[in-house]
């Protein structure tokens, strides 16, 4: 008799895995340029989407004080700038269904602030099982574990770190800044070039 798979708990990381904010994002940097009188290139924070804003302002030599300010007005204006803006990536609700269809769980697990995060998913009207925002890298993994998955889905390397501290097989899609040879040099267990080739992978597993 050939052995039964349990149904799987299958995680994913949300911006430019599941989502397309990368318009939205843009302008809501002009923003704070406007705001806070700066000259932050939008173009370059949206192509290197994947660790929480605050880190990524930190890597532009703020101090805390500015970096709160400047991730606080980020949080304010982002329903009315980033979420209307905001397209599903090919194949998103499609890899979600087939989830639901082998009887698995679905969580979404991003370095996005939480309630940010929450606006896309009911924009879309994609139900999940948890939504754990505000966590990247090693962090992720800690969510995995919590939850039993089995898969975790990812564009950037700290998904790939991510999936391994939990021992959750690693789905790269290359639908972020890394290809799908980087992805898979970086550990991935498996590289897709986007989610529309995760259905049939993830029907083989079973």
């Amino acid at each position: 008799m050939a052995e039964q798979r349990s149904a799987p708990v299958v995680g994913f990381d949300l911006d430019m895995t599941l989502i397309d904010p990368r318009p939205g994002v843009v302008r809501a940097i002009e923003a704070l340029n406007e705001e806070f009188a700066l000259s932050l290139d939008g173009e370059a924070v949206a192509a290197h989407l994947g660790p929480p804003l605050a880190d990524t302002m930190r890597g532009y030599g703020f101090d805390e004080p500015m970096v709160e300010r400047l991730v606080g007005h980020f949080r304010e204006i982002y329903p009315a700038v980033v979420v209307g803006l905001t397209e599903p990536m090919p194949g998103a609700e499609r890899a979600l269904d087939a989830v639901r269809e082998a009887g698995g769980r679905i969580l979404v697990i991003t370095g996005k602030y939480e309630p940010s995060a929450d606006l896309h998913l009911k924009a879309f009207g994609w139900d999940v099982d948890r939504l754990a925002g505000d966590v990247f890298a090693a962090a992720k993994g800690e969510v995995l574990r919590e939850e039993g998955a089995t898969i975790y889905v990812g564009d950037h390397l700290g998904d790939i770190i991510g999936a391994k501290a939990a021992g959750a097989v690693a789905v790269g899609v290359a639908t972020g800044p890394y290809g799908v040879d980087e992805l898979a040099a970086a550990g991935a267990d498996v590289a897709l070039r986007d989610l529309t080739e995760f259905p049939a992978w993830l029907a083989q597993r079973a």
